[in-house]
């Protein structure tokens, strides 16, 4: 190779690398402050609800939030794994799953400062577009659609982190919008969709909590005029949770306008990422013809707390972590790598975060674009080896027992079917398929003209 064809390589791939950048996410962190190491499982941790917490640890335990210790293993390991990210993406939820009365306001906000104070201190340098969660308030999942002393006391702990008028928006209604990385043609949108929980007794009766929805439609007109791509950044996520059939977060008028809003404006979104749910997920959107139009990443939790809700069994997951490497040009997301701590080994030698998976690797893709995750769900929801390793992957390599016929079609109809209506839809035709798969030829056939029916 002659040194003109040698200089020429090395400036095509320095230009490669410069059209490709990355980001942090990282959500659900659930600070325990009570957890400690005491004889009696029952007392180790608040948040545990004195389920015994079996196993607990220096790092944590799984029927418990997360210690400090493990808050602080998360961030440095974000520093030493990737340690200057274009901007980190941070969705929320600080507090522990404790009642209101072992909470309050004071504790709340000490919480939120604790743990903004640890990732300035970690990224001083890095942008952090930060959104509320449901547990970021008191009493929680209360978050008014208004002005308020919460509100206003996070703004003044961001304010390195957001400009006057994301302050101000955020004051208002805790959400907000900025250029992204200050960048003409790149768009952050930060929403509030704690206003859209079912269970925020707040805003039931309310078309438009602090007229999010009005407002989230005009930014993203003008993106489009002004020919901006844009990143939808939120905490609770709308569709269905994936660990328990028709269990839902938004009220049925608010998802139905979340939707509208995706479809109206998919053309400049070139990505949703939320938390909430402490699972590694993907939802995806389609237009009336049926092509994928946009993807919204469920990214997992730090906190590997087991969660109560009724019908879930087993529901911990190991703590997570996730880089996204994304199209500096079109904010396109070219892949998702994610990193783990066994929780288990970390307790008995010294925690060590590793990489879990990369997303184009495992399920055989090109990128993260909705057409590359559409080709991910049909393979998911045809091979039996796509789902197992969905599955696992699912709770951060924790549950890694089998997945079943009811699991599949929990699974994907979550993913696949974030309209409501059209989720009940797939329960009956993924399910009539499940149930063919079983049967004798003759009844096969039969079942397999109702499935057609469905379609």
């Amino acid at each position: 190779m002659s040194a003109v064809t040698l200089l020429l390589s090395f400036m095509l791939f320095g230009e490669l690398l410069a059209l490709s950048g990355n980001f942090w996410h990282i959500t659900d962190l659930h600070w325990d402050p009570s957890y400690e190491l005491k004889e009696s499982p029952e007392r180790v941790c608040a948040s545990s609800g004195n389920r015994p917490a079996a196993h607990a640890g220096t790092y944590g335990a799984y029927d418990c939030d997360s210690p400090w210790h493990l808050i602080n293993s998360s961030i440095y390991a974000m520093k030493e794994i990737l340690p200057n990210p274009d901007f980190i993406v941070w969705t929320g939820d600080d507090t522990p799953h404790v009642s209101d009365e072992d909470l309050g306001e004071e504790k709340v906000l000490h919480i939120i400062s604790n743990l903004t104070d640890i990732m300035k201190q970690v990224f001083p340098n890095t942008k952090v577009y930060s959104a509320l969660g449901n547990h970021d308030y008191h009493p929680k999942s209360q978050l008014p659609a208004g002005p308020n002393y919460i509100y206003n006391k996070t703004a003044d702990m961001w304010q390195d982190w957001l400009d006057p008028e994301s302050r101000r928006t955020f004051k208002e209604g805790g959400y907000y919008t900025e250029r992204l990385l200050n960048r003409t043609g790149y768009r952050a949108l930060i929403l509030n969709t704690n206003l859209y929980y079912d269970q925020n007794r707040l805003n039931l009766d309310i078309s438009d909590p602090a007229g999010q929805f009005s407002w989230a439609d005009r930014v993203l007109t003008e993106a489009a005029n002004n020919n901006e791509k844009v990143y939808i950044i939120g905490h609770v996520p709308p569709g269905v949770f994936e660990k328990k059939r028709s269990k839902s977060w938004f009220t049925p008028k608010f998802n139905q306008r979340y939707m509208e809003l995706v479809q109206k404006h998919h053309s400049v979104i070139l990505g949703q990422f939320f938390g909430h749910h402490h699972t590694d997920s993907f939802r995806m959107f389609y237009n009336p013809e049926g092509s994928p139009i946009s993807a919204m990443f469920i990214s997992p939790g730090v906190t590997p707390w087991k969660t109560t809700l009724p019908g879930v069994k087993d529901g911990g997951n190991n703590p997570g972590i996730r880089v996204f490497e994304y199209d500096t040009q079109t904010l396109l997301v070219q892949d998702v790598v994610t990193y783990y701590l066994n929780l288990t080994r970390a307790n008995v030698a010294r925690g060590q975060w590793e990489k879990e998976y990369r997303l184009t690797e495992s399920f055989r893709v090109p990128d993260a674009s909705p057409s590359s995750l559409h080709q991910a769900l049909e393979r998911i929801a045809n091979s039996n080896c796509y789902l197992q390793k969905y599955y696992e992957l699912n709770s951060v390599s924790y549950d890694l027992t089998e997945c079943n016929s009811d699991c599949r079609v929990d699974h994907v109809c979550a993913a696949r079917a974030v309209d409501f209506s059209m989720y009940e839809r797939c329960l009956e035709k993924e399910g009539a398929v499940a149930i063919h798969a079983g049967l004798p030829p003759v009844l096969s056939v039969a079942l397999g003209l109702v499935v057609a029916s469905l379609q």
